[in-house]
């Protein structure tokens, strides 16, 4: 039996920079390498670096004859790499008492990180290494990482932009035409933040002979690039199943509830690995392959402040058809995330600005006051209220810019 060595322990310990123990881009590091002696220790050195980085591989097999030929795909990015010498080596021998040291150090992390991460094909990862080297003796090594969450804020004119679409697909079935099914969906904003809930708007035309069923959901999408080529994982984040649409008949979801769950954010800053995420609207057809229409989302980490809110997105310089804001609802039918409420109720009620969009080209039959009314898109300020007065003030603009129209187009008649 051999008796026990002179190193009783030796630890790494990070004094955590915020209550969950993560860490952002520009911030300290602060941390101590503990070493514990049953003895008098003879040591050259003792150095400490921090590492941070993201690694992808995986394995592709084909078949060549009677052989299988396996390819290999690996690629790397690294984010961080300090190194510190606790106790230099200068070609001298270090002699420490028995008991117990400390040996502080601090790392600047770099501005531009990559949100720590866990996939199937690769991984970000951040950890701080202690290295004891001793004369005569192999190197001592100890390890630990530590969270690195990277800043999103949803609180940008690209993430508050509404995102909509529309798409239609002509059902088919052993050469036979069984009609149309087409789909309109529009969600408020592209970015949201764990614990929301998105309220879909969505019209679903079932021109078919047989019924059809609706779905929204998440989709969580993890892309590996290595060597030029991708590897794709999908994965059903939340999901949601709408009522079942009798043949020639129409559903409309008034801002149908979908909760987001706790997720991590979405990463678009690293070459080697990226996680997005969008939410589809699926249609079930009979007989042949399912209607998608998607909508790209980003998950942040800053949740959204008075300014961007719902209200604000109502009145919002983006371009709306007046069909689309018709069907806007009184009322959502989704209330908000609590943990959105608890955020929203801390800070001052949003107030609506004055907003403006650039006018059309009037045609010549139409007077010049006709092109200057439909210029004025909402007109404000207005005091602070809620999404459903928005939506009424909105609705009165558009029915007297649509008033002034047609009496301008009648003159011109």
């Amino acid at each position: 039996m051999q008796p026990p060595g002179r190193v009783r322990s030796l630890a790494v310990e990070l004094e955590d920079g915020r209550a969950w123990g993560a860490y952002g881009s520009g911030e300290l590091l602060h941390g101590r390498v503990r070493l514990e002696l049953r003895g008098a220790l003879r040591l050259r050195a003792l150095e400490v670096c921090a590492r941070g980085r993201a690694i992808v591989h995986w394995l592709e097999s084909r078949s060549v004859g009677l052989n299988i030929v396996y390819h290999d795909y690996t690629a790397f990015q690294t984010f961080l790499n300090r190194r510190r010498q606790l106790i230099p080596d200068n070609g001298e021998v270090t002699v420490l008492q028995a008991g117990r040291h400390e040996f502080p150090f601090t790392f600047q992390l770099p501005e531009t990180l990559a949100t720590s991460f866990e996939g199937k094909h690769g991984s970000v990862r951040y950890w701080v290494k202690a290295k004891l080297h001793r004369p005569w003796a192999t190197v001592k090594k100890v390890k630990k990482e530590f969270t690195v969450i990277e800043p999103i804020d949803i609180n940008t004119p690209a993430l508050l932009a509404p995102q909509a679409g529309a798409k239609e697909k002509l059902a088919r079935a052993w050469y036979c035409n069984r009609g149309q099914v087409s789909v309109t969906a529009k969600i408020d904003r592209k970015g949201y933040t764990p614990g929301e809930v998105i309220p879909i708007f969505a019209e679903i035309d079932n021109c078919t002979n047989r019924a059809v069923v609706p779905k929204a959901a998440i989709i969580q999408t993890q892309t590996f690039i290595a060597r030029g080529t991708k590897k794709q994982k999908k994965s059903v984040v939340t999901s949601i199943v709408g009522d079942s649409i009798a043949a020639g008949k129409r559903e409309v979801w008034h801002g149908r509830a979908l909760k987001i769950p706790p997720v991590g954010p979405s990463i678009l800053q690293c070459r080697v690995i990226q996680v997005e995420y969008a939410l589809k609207v699926c249609v079930d057809i009979p007989g042949t392959s399912k209607l998608l229409l998607e909508l790209p989302l980003v998950i942040g980490t800053i949740p959204l402040h008075p300014f961007g809110s719902r209200t604000s997105s109502v009145s919002s310089q983006y371009s709306i058809t007046l069909d689309w804001l018709s069907s806007i609802p009184e009322q959502p039918e989704a209330a908000r995330s609590p943990f959105l409420d608890a955020f929203l109720s801390s800070l001052q009620p949003p107030l609506i600005t004055q907003r403006w969009c650039p006018a059309p080209q009037p045609s010549r039959a139409w007077p010049r006051r006709a092109a200057a009314s439909w210029g004025l898109f909402w007109k404000g300020p207005s005091s602070p209220t809620s999404r459903s007065s928005a939506s009424d003030r909105l609705r009165s603009t558009l029915r007297s810019t649509r008033t002034h129209l047609q009496t301008a187009s009648a003159r011109a008649a």
